[in-house]
């Protein structure tokens, strides 16, 4: 190796193996061509299908009925709704008359009777008559609207709505506990059950 000074031999220049290149390097050296890239191979296109004779004589299929409406309500007269109430199990509609009854308390008791009604009424539309089966949905439906317009309600309090709200929903659950006791002393079945009315 040259010292300090010394005119370098190439042999003597290691500047490009560590990574610079000077004209003493370079010099000499043949210049490798770069290698020339590879074609890309493109997918030959898919010919189109020919078509069918079974496609071209084939019917367009017919389209699906709509589902008819049911029919219309016939009046029932008061005696063959108590025949149809007696046959009814008597423990049934004690229960369904219980959960009306916690749906009234539900206001005095602060919701926690509510809370007691739709545990009941949960999983009672199982095996129920068509008679019983409208007056649990109606149930179900008051008391889980009942339990998200409280806690509406009660958000709402930070904005001075809440009372307001509370009240109106105090109204209503009163309001629908009572029409429901009312079908059900009757013998009446609730016409839509899902309604927001009574």
């Amino acid at each position: 190796m040259a010292e300090p000074g010394e005119p370098r031999t190439p042999e003597d220049d290691f500047d490009d193996q560590v990574g610079f290149c000077s004209p003493q390097s370079v010099a000499g050296r043949p210049v490798e061509p770069e290698p020339a890239p590879e074609p890309v191979a493109h997918p030959a296109p898919e010919p189109e299908p020919e078509p069918r004779m079974e496609d071209a004589v084939r019917e367009p299929e017919p389209p699906t009925p709509e589902p008819e409406p049911e029919p219309a309500p016939v009046f029932v007269s008061r005696a063959e709704r108590r025949r149809a109430l007696d046959e009814e199990p008597k423990d049934r509609l004690t229960w369904a008359l219980t959960i009306y009854a916690l749906i009234l308390f539900a206001v005095p008791t602060l919701g926690f009777s509510a809370v007691l009604g739709l545990l009941a009424v949960t999983g009672r539309t199982v095996n129920a008559s068509p008679f019983l089966l409208s007056h649990y949905v109606y149930q179900q439906r008051t008391l889980w609207t009942a339990a998200i317009a409280a806690l509406v309600g009660l958000i709402l309090i930070v904005v001075n709505l809440g009372i307001f709200v509370l009240f109106l929903l105090a109204v209503w659950t009163i309001a629908r506990g009572a029409a429901g006791i009312w079908r059900l002393k009757n013998a009446q079945p609730i016409s839509n059950p899902r309604t927001w009315f009574f």
